[in-house]
Parts: structure tokens; C-alpha cells; sequence
């Protein structure tokens, strides 16, 4: 992390923090320091030495925001800027965030707080912060041109109000949302309660990420704000798999993990051997009566959901979004399919022409882990990452909870790949096939249940598609 002096020495004359013209140098010296983190890796949990105590949480390839207590108000600062993100080794990212990062730090505070928050705008166009959730004034809401003006380049403004609820919750722009979500700026806030609450148990690791996803292409570094649908990485805290890191747990321990969805669509996110219940919204805590265990939940647009569960399974058990398509990297979405086809003579006239070139999918797409296919630069390569068995031929939202006897308390450190006891492992099967059931039931024709001759297909049928005729495209 990097501090006030770091900052003002790159904040440079136009683009600054807080223009001279602006802010005075005793304003300057009243506001907290912007701590800056470059680093994607995930940070310990930040341990309160100020201000009423509470259990911190972890935010997955990502940190909690330090702030300063003054006169009993807790004061943090934001700093709205252009970063550079690194989504997995040799893949990085030109994106807009906070103080360094995108997402932007957690901020957690403590139900009762009065909070101070500063942000200054390093961006080139206005911007704001929207407290999504939260219960506030109206004119501190931050929605551009409605309950503020804008923050314009080079100013610093100040939101302030109490925290008035325990709960998860986020930040973003509420500012030409279009380009400044796109381009990554979001953040996660946290609430804890202030006393022993009836509907939030406590935990012994607590986890939060954010669901955002962009469009860029290979080998480029900015993604393509007007997308809409196809997008073509999925991520988790702007990171994508193997880029992702494992939410590592000690066996026993109760769990709670926290997700906002900042992108286009839903994602079912999904844990693999342990049932979890839904114990809190954006809104706040569930009330037990209307929990059941799920193995997999849905979280919408604009939403958040809190998952309790007991770590009770020893193990590597993976943890993903549900749809295919968002545990794959940068894939292109006009690939024909090709599986069935042997196209080898084809493309042995195309390598003579293309000695790079690589016939793709003929038997699906898992071969492509295994190839060392030419990429451009700066490309997440569509499907990676090596477990212990081999390829693991996932990308995007897809990581691992690792749950283990001798992990200790508070340690979030890997453990490596899991050690299975003899015999718990699936293995290749080399004695003897019995035959299928229904050779014996096709054998007795004769029997009750059987298919009649008459009524047998004489041949195979091939279903055949006649496609409409565009009468448009023959001059009709």
C-alpha cells in the first residue's frame, strides 16, 4: 500500500487529487490519507484499532479500506482514477476504479457509525458515489444531477451519514453509469452489527466479492463500453480463473460468503459438497423461517446475497457460476461448431498456406487446454488452470473453496492440492464390461413390454431441417 505522499507525487498538475485552484493546502491537510493497493492479491483482513470492534471480513483478490477516526466520526478516502487491473498472469486490464483497484476497496463499518467518506475525482469526465442500499439522506445518495452535482475532474466531495443498518452492501457511480461500471468502478461495503444480532450468527471466516464481466478483445486492454450481451469475460473482483483465489477454510468452520452482481445478467453460483443457506439480501438479514439449504442460488442484477454454511467435508470443492459460458475466458461467440466434422484435409491445405493455423472442436473444446495455441499478447487463454489430476479446462467465475483439518484459525494462506485418503479418488475401470440390461430384454422379443415388429422402424431416420426461404434475398 502507498500513502498521501505516494499519491500527491503522481497526482500531477491537471489531473491532481484536489486541484490547487480547488482545495486549499490546509483543506489538503484535513483529509485522510488515500492509501493506495496495486497488488490483485488477497489482503488480510483488516483488524479494527479504532472505533467499536467487530469480526472483519476478507474480500476475495481485493482489501479493506483503512480509515482515521476524527472527533468520533470514521473517515475514509476514495480517489476516483484510472487503474490498471491484472485479471490472471500475463493478462491486464486498463480500467477505472478506486484508490488503485478495481473493484475498490471494502469499506466496513459498524451499525451506529457516523461516516465520512471523501472522494476526489482523478477521472477525466464527472463522476459520484451511490451507497447501493443503504438508509441515508437523499442529497447523500450521489446520484449525478438528481440529489448532487457532479464531483467534476480534480474535486474532492464529502459524504456523510450514520449507518443506520447491518447488512451487505456496495458503492458505484451513479454518473455515466454506462462507461464507469463498465470500465470497473464498484466497491463493496460492509455493515456489522453493533451488538449480538437475532437474524446474523456469527462466523469464523467471512467472505466478499463482486460479479462484473467485460468485453475485451484479445490482445487489446480496454474493454468495449457499448457492450450489451457478449461480453466475454466473466469475473469475480475484476479477476478470472486461474487468476482467482481460493477461499481457504478451516474444516469446521461456519462460513459466510457475501456476492453483489454489478454485471448484465444473473449468475446461479453454485458450491460444490456442502449445503449453504441464504441468510441476508441487500436488504438485510433473511428471517430464518424463510431459509432452506441450497446447493446453488441465483443472484440478479443489482443484487446481493449472503450464503452461511458448515465446512464440515474436507476437500477441494469447487465453486462457480452455473452458466457454462461464464467459466470460459475471451471467446469469440461466432465460433461454428464443429464436433463430428472431420475437417483434417481441410485444414492441411490451410496450414500450408497458415503454418500456425489450428483446426479447433472437432471432438469439443477440453483439447484446447492441452495445446500450446498461438495467442496475441495480453490474452487470458479460453480455458486453464492445472489441478493435480491435469487441466482443469475452466476460466471466468470459477475458483475453490479448500476446506482442511489443519488449517488454523485465521490462517487464509493455501494449503495446496488436497490429499485424498486411499481409495476415495474415481479410477479407470479395466476388468470385464457386463452387458447392458436391455440385451437381455431385447433377446426375450417375445416378452411382455417388447416392441412389436409391426411396429419397429424399418430403417434409420434421419431428421432433415428445411430452412423458410428469404423471399427478400430472391427479389420478391
Amino acid at each position: 500500500m502507498s500513502s498521501r505522499r505516494d499519491f500527491l507525487r503522481s497526482a500531477g498538475i491537471a489531473g491532481g487529487a484536489v486541484a490547487a485552484a480547488s482545495v486549499s493546502r490546509v483543506a489538503m491537510a484535513a483529509l485522510p490519507e488515500p492509501v493506495m493497493q496495486m497488488k490483485a492479491d488477497t489482503m488480510p483482513p483488516l483488524v479494527p484499532s479504532t472505533g467499536r470492534p467487530y469480526n472483519p471480513v476478507v474480500t476475495l483478490n481485493g482489501w479493506t479500506l483503512p480509515w482515521r477516526m476524527n472527533q468520533g466520526v470514521k473517515e475514509f478516502h476514495l480517489v476516483a482514477e484510472p487503474v490498471v487491473r491484472e485479471m490472471c498472469e500475463g493478462f491486464k486490464a486498463h480500467l477505472w476504479g478506486y484508490n488503485g483497484q478495481s473493484p475498490g476497496p471494502t469499506i466496513e463499518v459498524v451499525e451506529g457509525d457516523r461516516v465520512r467518506i471523501f472522494v476526489t475525482n482523478k477521472l477525466g469526465e464527472v463522476t459520484s458515489v451511490h451507497w447501493h442500499g443503504q438508509r441515508l439522506p437523499n442529497g447523500m445518495d450521489g446520484v449525478t444531477g438528481l440529489t448532487q452535482p457532479g464531483i467534476a475532474p480534480g474535486k474532492t466531495f464529502v459524504y456523510e451519514f450514520v449507518a443506520r443498518r447491518p447488512g451487505t452492501f456496495m458503492y458505484h457511480p451513479h454518473a455515466d453509469e454506462m462507461v464507469q461500471m463498465a470500465m470497473g468502478m464498484m466497491g463493496f461495503w460492509i455493515t456489522h452489527p453493533k451488538d449480538k444480532h437475532p437474524l446474523i450468527d456469527p462466523v469464523d471466516r467471512d467472505f466478499v466479492f463482486l460479479l462484473n464481466s467485460y468485453d475485451i478483445d484479445p490482445g487489446a486492454y480496454t474493454p468495449k463500453i457499448m457492450t450489451m450481451v457478449d461480453f466475454n469475460l466473466w469475473t469475480w473482483n475484476s479477476r478470472v480463473f486461474p487468476g482467482i483465489d481460493t477461499l481457504n477454510v478451516r474444516q469446521g468452520d461456519k462460513v459466510r460468503i457475501r456476492i453483489g452482481n454489478l454485471t448484465m445478467t444473473n449468475h446461479p453460483i453454485h458450491l460444490h459438497g456442502h449445503e449453504f443457506f441464504i441468510t441476508g439480501t441487500d436488504g438485510g438479514p433473511t428471517p430464518k423461517s424463510t431459509r432452506w439449504p441450497e446447493v446453488t442460488t441465483d443472484v440478479a442484477v443489482g443484487q446481493m446475497r449472503q450464503l452461511d454454511f458448515l465446512a464440515d467435508e474436507p476437500g477441494d470443492w469447487a465453486f462457480h457460476c452455473h452458466k457454462s459460458h461464464h467459466t470460459m475466458n475471451a471467446m469469440g461467440h461466432e465460433v461454428p461448431t464443429m464436433i463430428g466434422v472431420d475437417h483434417r484435409s481441410v485444414a492441411k491445405k490451410i496450414t500450408n498456406l497458415i503454418p500456425d493455423y489450428m483446426a479447433m472442436a472437432e471432438r469439443g473444446m477440453h483439447d484446447m487446454t492441452e495445446m500450446q495455441m498461438p495467442l496475441p499478447d495480453n490474452t487470458a487463454q479460453m480455458m486453464t488452470g492445472t489441478g493435480p489430476f491435469g487441466s482443469v479446462g475452466m476460466g471466468g467465475m470459477f475458483s475453490m473453496v479448500k476446506v482442511r483439518k489443519e488449517q488454523k484459525p485465521g490462517d487464509y494462506s493455501d494449503p495446496g492440492w488436497y490429499k485424498h485418503p486411499p481409495g476415495e479418488v474415481a479410477y479407470e475401470w479395466t476388468g470385464t464390461l457386463p452387458d447392458p440390461a436391455r440385451f437381455k430384454a431385447e433377446a426375450n422379443s417375445a416378452g411382455r413390454g417388447a416392441m412389436p415388429a409391426e411396429r419397429m422402424p424399418a430403417k434409420n431416420i434421419e431428421v432433415q431441417v428445411r430452412k423458410p426461404i428469404d423471399h427478400k434475398s430472391m427479389g420478391h
